[in-house]
């Protein structure tokens, strides 16, 4: 698969991401770091010198023009146009961890990274002319109103959804803890029926101890019980303390060895990253930044680990950010051993400058360099034993991965395709 496709395919992940979401985890492929405290708008306008070589007023001429002239006006919308210019802008700079984030997908995302939010709790979808429910969470209103998949959502406060997007949906249904909404539903059979949910704060985990198929299992196809398996979707606040649950239970059950699987991770925040490296480490490096006036800055590991537990990491093409961070970190202090593909290739560090229509731009303000100063973007982390799927793998839906990192926990020999970044 070639980058580009790679990278087309991952930012699509991270859109669905955005756009399913009532648990939204907004941003994280482009986030590496919590966002700046937000600008005054009038700093903003100041960075744009108005000159007569830069004058904006050409740009509204052209948009009279167009809704004089264009043969088809119902396509000229000012506010659309003006938001195309705006990612023209982001568009020239050739960065696509640059961006810029419209009103309505910030007001969703901005909290996620704190691993809860206050709604229902359920994932949804758009399908055809509605919204509709993918999943109701475990123990939240959602679950408890009786919410299931499938469900259309066709009122939100006695208001008519049909037509809504999913982000208009989510930003109707959230609301503050103890506030109800009324949402209106039509079951798959065709009945419809209003429900009163109250609000709840709904918890979100980063971390997943469920193995692939619900059960750990070797290329043979026999049950794994002597290794301990999680995996982090992503970097969150609650982050470090879920890890760390998760290796006391297996310090606890005197399990061999760890493995931790970051496939499909798209990153997180930076602090959290790096605590979370921290727990694996007896000292060393873990990340420097390199920031374009030419000065570093520099994560070390603390003396004391959690564990020494032989470790394996488990990544694909669309493991990202703070993934590679906490892959690089514990592979080149010869703490990790990585099995996978090679991973994404985000090594820029981001922060988020507010705007005054209630949106941001996030901007890419430093790189990220490995222990071994390996550059991270564009290159990615190289696993130390390289997975190669072949189509009856996917068509029998093994698990190639985990298997290779049952194998090197176990012991065995497993052929290795290279090692650190290169």
């Amino acid at each position: 698969m070639s980058p580009n496709t790679v990278r087309t395919a991952l930012l699509a992940v991270i859109s669905a991401l955005i756009g399913v979401l009532l648990i939204a985890v907004g941003f994280l492929a482009r986030v590496a770091t919590e966002p700046d405290a937000a600008p005054e708008a009038t700093a903003v306008a100041a960075a744009v010198p108005d000159t007569s070589d830069t004058n904006f007023q050409v740009l509204d001429e052209i948009i009279q023009i167009l809704q004089e002239d264009y043969v088809d006006p119902s396509r000229v919308d000012r506010e659309l146009l003006y938001e195309g210019a705006i990612n023209g802008i982001f568009t020239a700079l050739g960065d696509p961890h640059s961006t810029y984030i419209d009103p309505t997908t910030y007001a969703i995302s901005r909290n996620d990274f704190e691993g809860a939010f206050q709604g229902i709790g359920a994932t949804v979808a758009q399908q055809d002319d509605y919204v509709v429910i993918v999943r109701a969470l475990p123990d939240t209103p959602a679950e408890t109103a009786g919410l299931v998949a499938g469900d259309a959502i066709i009122t939100v406060d006695g208001e008519d959804a049909t037509g809504w997007t999913v982000d208009k949906a989510v930003l109707k249904i959230r609301g503050p803890r103890g506030t109800s909404v009324d949402i209106g539903i039509r079951h798959l059979d065709g009945s419809e029926q209003v429900y009163t949910i109250e609000r709840d704060e709904i918890e979100v985990s980063s971390v997943d101890a469920l193995p692939p198929g619900g059960v750990l299992r070797d290329a043979d196809g026999n049950e794994v019980t002597d290794i301990a398996y999680f995996r982090i979707r992503s970097f969150t606040a609650r982050t470090p303390q879920e890890v760390q649950d998760q290796v006391d239970a297996a310090n606890a059950a005197g399990m061999r060895g760890i493995i931790i699987d970051l496939r499909g991770n798209p990153g997180g925040l930076l602090v959290e990253t790096a605590q979370t490296a921290d727990m694996f480490l007896d000292g060393g490096r873990i990340v420097t930044q390199a920031n374009r006036d030419g000065s570093e800055q520099t994560i070390d590991a603390r003396p004391g680990q959690i564990t020494d537990l032989p470790i394996v990491i488990v990544q694909d093409e669309f493991s990202a950010s703070g993934s590679e961070l906490l892959a690089a970190a514990l592979q080149e202090n010869g703490r990790a051993t990585v099995v996978g593909t090679r991973s994404f290739g985000k090594g820029t560090v981001n922060h988020s400058r507010e705007l005054s229509n209630g949106g941001a731009v996030y901007v890419s303000i430093a790189r990220w360099l490995t222990p071994d100063r390996n550059q991270i973007e564009g290159d990615g982390v190289h696993p130390d034993i390289e997975i190669s799927l072949t189509a009856d793998d996917i068509e029998q839906q093994r698990d190639i991965a985990i298997y290779r990192a049952v194998d090197v926990l176990h012991g065995a020999t497993v052929s290795t395709g290279g090692s650190g970044n290169g």
